[in-house]
Order: structure tokens, then C-alpha cells, then sequence
């Protein structure tokens, strides 16, 4: 083969040639919040963008890291390892790992269209359990799902793997900063999860969540010190997989932080009793709402306030948020805050 064919072989068949990844974050660069211990609910937890979703655990307790256990080419891998393992999967539980997508990001794929544009999703995976695996999307506006299969061939070692999904014509997504779909990675899916075939797309149902999953998979849940890790996650346009498309630093960053992002702000001053000190943050990035604003005052300086700090005006650009003195004197007060506006 030619070197000309083999150029003309990774590059995509659809879509733009940079900023082919509708995801944010794949190579598990960025780890705002660092990694987290004893978890038994969903949210965020570890990289940036990667939410764990639970329904229906009893005993499951986890660890979500970022670690440098990594395919060549890349740094980092999100890992997912039972610290308390359940003891028996139910009809209706279920783990996955899954990023959401931004509704007004998708609008090219043209779904609800006889040229809706199939999406190639393509990732480097390693779990202690060799089994297969459920991969899906679901579609928030549209309440539909597609879904496929990878199977993990060797325990413990990375391998590369790819998953087509058809366009979807008879789908909606509203142009928003809504919630649009998700790629989701099942990781334990209970017997009422499996039994409806998934495989072109169409309204979703319960037993649609994990179709194709194995009951060997679901080992991972009820297996203690079992692990899943996967890094290079990419969802692109058109029937194949290109390379990963590597960016730097912190344009990952910055589009982490319209969802999610720390701020550390701190002052001084001399103040009266009863005296509002106020506190002003800009965000690094417009977030994609208003988000959820946490301040933290120093806890040197807990007794010389009045309650907590409050947030009085707040909007996608920053924040002004205040607290009350107890008594005059100078205060050197330092904010750790939190900013949220995940979908």
C-alpha cells in the first residue's frame, strides 16, 4: 500500500479535519476535582467530563483515579476499581461511565433527517475482567438509544477498540445549552437491562440500557480490587475512526471549565463590625449557566464571621458573593471557590 493511501486512510470521510472530537477531555488530561475514594452515589468524580452514573447499588463502594497507567501515546487513564464489591447484581442495577454532550454542539449531525450522520466512537480499554462489554448513546430531547458491544480479549492489557452508530433520522436535538446525548460505557447492568435489542435506534426502554452486556462483565461490580480504565475516547463523524486528535493542555482546560472550574480568590482589609466583606470572581471561561457557587472562608477566620459566605449576584462571566463581620478589626480572609454548571 502507498503511503498516499495510507494518509488518505486516517483521514475522516465526513466532517471538518480538526475539532473532530465531540468529546472533551479523552486522554483524561484534566482532573479538576482529583481523584475520589469511597464512592457509592453518580456524579463527577476523577477527569473532568466523565460522570459516573449508579441505580439500585447495596454494598458497591469504589475508587475513580486518574492514573499513569496508559497506552503508548498517551498519559493518563480514567480507572474505576471496587473497593467493596456487591454481592449480587439486581434486575434493575446498573453502572456506566459516560460523558454528556452540550445539545447546541451536536446540531451537524442533522438528526430527525434522511442525512442524520453516523458517529464512529473509538477508545483504548483495560479491564482485570475479559468479557463483553454494553457501549451505548442516549438522546436526551428525542428519548432515544442505540447500542453495541466491545469485548475486552485479554485481562489487564490495553486494547484498542471502535464502535459505529447509525444516524439517527427520526431524532431530536434541541439547539440549547441542554443536555443533547451521551456515550455511555455500561459497566454492570442488571437481567431487565438486557433484553431488548439496542441495535438500530429507536425509543428508549429500560431493557434496552444494557443490551449485548455480558453477566461476565458485570464481574467488575461484585468483584473486589476488579478494575476498568479507559483513555484516547473519541466521538467523531462518519463511519471510521481517525487518530486521536491530541490538543494541548489547556485548550482541554478551558473547555473543562465552562462546566466545571476551581477559583481562588483572597483579600484584606480593615473592617467595622456588622460590615459586609465582599468577594468578587470572573470566571476563567463563560460557563455554560449560571453555575453552583461554593465559598470557603479560610478556618482561621471562621469565628470572625456572621454565618456563611453568601452569593448575592451570579451569571456565566463571575460571581459577587459577601459575609458579615462579627467585630471590627483586620481580617485577612482567603475564598476557595467551586464553580458548577455540568449538564
Amino acid at each position: 500500500m502507498s503511503n498516499a493511501r495510507k494518509l488518505a486512510d486516517n483521514l475522516p470521510s465526513e466532517g471538518q479535519l480538526g475539532n473532530r472530537n465531540l468529546l472533551i477531555n479523552g486522554a483524561m488530561q484534566v482532573s479538576q476535582r482529583g481523584d475520589s475514594t469511597s464512592i457509592s452515589t453518580q456524579g463527577y468524580y476523577g477527569p473532568d467530563r466523565f460522570n459516573l452514573g449508579v441505580n439500585g447499588r447495596d454494598q458497591w463502594v469504589v475508587t475513580i483515579s486518574t492514573t499513569s497507567d496508559a497506552p503508548d501515546g498517551y498519559s493518563n487513564s480514567y480507572k474505576l476499581q471496587t473497593t467493596t464489591a456487591e454481592t449480587s447484581i439486581t434486575d434493575t442495577e446498573y453502572v456506566m461511565v459516560r460523558q454528556i454532550i452540550e445539545a447546541q454542539n451536536l446540531q451537524h449531525l442533522n438528526y430527525g433527517t434522511s442525512s442524520a450522520k453516523q458517529l464512529t466512537a473509538s477508545f483504548w480499554v483495560k479491564s482485570s475482567i475479559a468479557a463483553t462489554f454494553g457501549v451505548f448513546m442516549y438522546q436526551y430531547d428525542g428519548g432515544r438509544t442505540i447500542g453495541s458491544t466491545y469485548t475486552i480479549n485479554s485481562a489487564n492489557t490495553w486494547e484498542y477498540k471502535t464502535v459505529t452508530f447509525a444516524g439517527d433520522t427520526g431524532g431530536t436535538i434541541n439547539d440549547d445549552n441542554g443536555q443533547g446525548q451521551y456515550l455511555a460505557f455500561t459497566i454492570a447492568a442488571g437481567s431487565n437491562l438486557t433484553t431488548t435489542d439496542n441495535t438500530s435506534w429507536g425509543a428508549y426502554t429500560a431493557g434496552k440500557l444494557g443490551y449485548g452486556h455480558s453477566t461476565g462483565a458485570n464481574a467488575v461490580m461484585t468483584t473486589t480490587n476488579a478494575t476498568w480504565q479507559v483513555t484516547g475516547v473519541q466521538l467523531e463523524v462518519g463511519p471510521q475512526s481517525t487518530p486521536f486528535e491530541h490538543e494541548p493542555y489547556g485548550e482541554t482546560l478551558s473547555k473543562c471549565q465552562r462546566y466545571y472550574q476551581l477559583s481562588h480568590a483572597n483579600g484584606q482589609g480593615y473592617v467595622n463590625a456588622n460590615q459586609h466583606v465582599g468577594v468578587r470572581g470572573t470566571y476563567r471561561t463563560e460557563m455554560r449557566a449560571a453555575p453552583t457557587v461554593t465559598l470557603t472562608l479560610n478556618s482561621s477566620n471562621q469565628n470572625n464571621m456572621s454565618g456563611s459566605p453568601s452569593i448575592h449576584i451570579n451569571n456565566t462571566h463571575g460571581y459577587y458573593g459577601y459575609f458579615t463581620a462579627n467585630a471590627a478589626g483586620n481580617y485577612y480572609y482567603y475564598y476557595d471557590g467551586v464553580s458548577e454548571a455540568e449538564l
